[in-house]
């Protein structure tokens, strides 16, 4: 979610290594930025939660997707311009602004790999089984924290 509110890849510009996976687990979350819509924002940081079962459902995260787009379609539809002002209830103002902000940035071209952060080289952006790398580092980890068992 956080790569379609900003257009960059979380945590592209640092080593994915086992300091960032316990940095994650201890709660480090990329800055949301001030243009996020704030029920978007919302859901995200829901989606963040450390606790699992506080995280929403695919179908609860499905369902605000349809929501919003519905609000969307609804204000295109109307066909009222992106400038003019909107007195319907139906239409969440976060929402419009969003879209506002997304097709100002679609109309500016300044999208896309040459306008992202440079990738570390060792960063990591395709799926890979953690679990043995996470408990045979815990001990090097520790070790290095100072923690004994």
């Amino acid at each position: 979610m956080w790569e379609l509110t900003t257009g960059c890849k979380p945590y592209i510009n640092v080593e994915h290594n086992v300091n960032l996976i316990y940095e994650i687990i201890d709660g480090k979350r990329p800055e949301i930025t001030s243009d996020t819509p704030e029920c978007f924002a919302n859901l995200m940081k829901k989606c963040w939660d450390s606790d699992p079962l506080k995280r929403p459902t695919i179908d609860e995260v499905w369902a605000s997707a349809i929501k919003w787009c519905q609000l969307v379609d609804e204000w295109i539809y109307s066909g009222i311009p992106l400038n003019d002002p909107v007195d319907s209830a139906d239409l969440d103002e976060t929402i419009k602004q969003a879209e506002k902000k997304r097709l100002e940035l679609i109309r500016s071209e300044k999208f896309g790999p040459k306008y992202t952060e440079k990738s570390h080289p060792k960063a990591v952006f395709t799926s890979r089984a953690l679990s043995s790398f996470i408990s045979s580092s815990r001990i090097s980890f520790n070790l290095k924290q100072g923690i004994l068992y």
